[in-house]
């Protein structure tokens, strides 16, 4: 297989991958999404979730509305610039999200369990820390 193949691949199968383990989810991705973004940032903006999210800032807008509702994320005054809003993920903000990635780690334990012999988890786990130098390669990490 040549590497533009196996990139079409790669994509593919992972995107299947991601696609299959949100099931599991029980929030909004974009909402899933905006607390990540927070957790593993810090505090952030409307408009830099929006960049960052690849979304309209409206659509940003409504997923941070509804977090905020739920007591999610607070927001307070930007100390640059009063006019915005830096947004915080919350403690119920912050165990919501841990809930969702057990949620979603436990269903791909799971199935990795069903799925693989003992050596294939082996070659996974070397799978990984390829796909990590990847991803940190693509992202300039």
């Amino acid at each position: 297989m040549d590497e533009d193949a196996l990139a079409e691949e790669l994509r593919r199968s992972l995107g299947d991958l991601v696609r299959a383990v949100r099931t599991v989810d029980t929030m909004p991705p974009g909402e899933a999404a905006v607390l990540g973004y927070l957790d593993r940032d810090g505090p952030l903006t409307t408009a830099d979730l929006a960049r960052l999210r690849g979304v309209t800032h409206q659509s940003a807008a409504k997923s941070v509305k509804n977090l905020s509702a739920e007591g999610l994320v607070r927001g307070e005054r930007h100390p640059d610039d009063g006019r915005k809003l830096l947004l915080h993920l919350t403690d119920d903000g912050r165990s919501r999200l841990q809930r969702e990635r057990t949620l979603r780690a436990d269903a791909l334990g799971a199935a990795i369990r069903e799925v693989f012999t003992p050596d294939e988890m082996l070659r996974l786990g070397a799978s990984v820390t390829l796909l990590s130098r990847l991803t940190a390669h693509l992202t300039g990490n």
